[in-house]
């Protein structure tokens, strides 16, 4: 195996760390500078693993790569078997950890990992991925010679004897509020990665906000309603402590679609919210999805702690709700997994 150890120079991250669009784009990158690229993507797991299944690897022609599949163990012989494939012309499965003809690299998890390399995947296909992604919507890649993109119907895992990468738009996190309860946790989840605007009724919350490149909107009205966008892949988050600006503006909000939505306040709080909803006309179902108090460490008394808490709250349900309808298909397609991996070798071997 040849031995590549490159400092990755590409960067187009969006937080700490690389999404899907990010290695779709890198390989885009790839193509229009000249350099070849590979689509390394796990698809099959034995034991335990530390990437979930469908996750991905883009490396170019000189051994630079985005993303990872190990947190770091086995990148560099992960990127020198694709400049192998690469200059071979020659997609294949390799399998690293358990049972893996080198016996040099192991997980540390102990377990056992097949990556699929897929040479020059096509320019078309991964524009159109991005393309579905940006536009928030759910997109599906499959990796057979054809390569296939269309919206979201499986997850990610073998289907039919190919497999096929589903990805989600990024998190989205639209925040109302005001003082540092608001720019704590919109900062955070700026950094974070997720796609996030906040709205406040105080102008300095929007400089503290802009001056760090961060999208806000000046609440000038209590009954105004802003003009935005939500989706099921969008958290909704209030944080007033005057809750005169609920009064019109959380009723709206909770007709909007959405995986999330939360306000910052006590139990007594959230009594009287409810009732406020109540009298509003708003349904019980969209009143019982409203989480209070807000956040995954009870009682936080200082703004970094709560925009932390509210954060991994969040998150937390991001990776379970928002992609629920995903996730129940997932576990029928794990079942079949082992077989058709010797499948596609198979094939691949010809």
């Amino acid at each position: 195996m040849l031995a590549v150890a490159q400092h990755v120079r590409w960067c187009k991250m969006t937080g700490p760390a690389t999404s899907p669009i990010d290695i779709l784009n890198f390989l885009i990158d790839c193509a229009h500078s000249g350099r070849g690229g590979v689509l390394v993507t796990l698809v099959g797991i034995e034991g335990s693993s530390p990437r979930a299944m469908g996750s991905q690897l883009a490396v170019a022609s000189s051994g630079e790569y985005a993303g990872s599949l190990s947190g770091g163990c086995i990148e560099a012989a992960v990127a020198a078997e694709a400049v192998e494939a690469l200059r071979s012309e020659s997609p294949r499965i390799v399998r690293y950890g358990i049972g893996s003809p080198y016996l040099d690299i192991r997980l540390p998890c102990g377990g056992g990992i097949d990556l699929l390399f897929t040479p020059r995947p096509r320019l078309d296909v991964l524009r159109r991925t991005v393309e579905l992604l940006e536009s928030r919507r759910a997109a599906s890649l499959t990796l057979d010679d054809k390569m296939v993109p269309s919206e979201a119907a499986v997850p990610s895992g073998w289907h039919n004897g190919k497999f096929t990468v589903t990805y989600t738009p990024p998190l989205r996190i639209r925040a109302f509020g005001q003082g540092e309860e608001l720019t704590a946790t919109t900062k955070l989840a700026h950094a974070f990665g997720a796609r996030t605007e906040s709205y406040s009724p105080y102008r300095r919350d929007l400089k503290s906000l802009a001056d760090q490149g961060i999208a806000a909107t000046h609440l000038e009205f209590r009954d105004a309603i802003p003009s935005t966008q939500s989706d099921l892949w969008t958290a909704i988050i209030f944080l007033f402590h005057d809750r005169d600006w609920e009064e019109a503006l959380l009723p709206w909000a909770l007709g909007l679609p959405r995986f999330y939505i939360g306000a910052l306040g006590s139990r007594a709080s959230q009594a009287a919210r409810v009732a406020m909803l109540e009298a509003a006309n708003v349904s019980p179902t969209d009143i019982q999805s409203l989480r209070s108090p807000v956040g995954l460490i009870p009682s936080t008394r200082d703004p970094a702690t709560l925009a932390l808490s509210i954060l991994a709250e969040i998150a937390e349900s991001f990776m379970s709700d928002a992609n629920l309808p995903l996730a129940k298909a997932q576990m029928l397609a794990a079942q079949t997994q082992a077989s058709s991996t010797t499948n596609l070798k198979r094939i691949l071997q010809g």
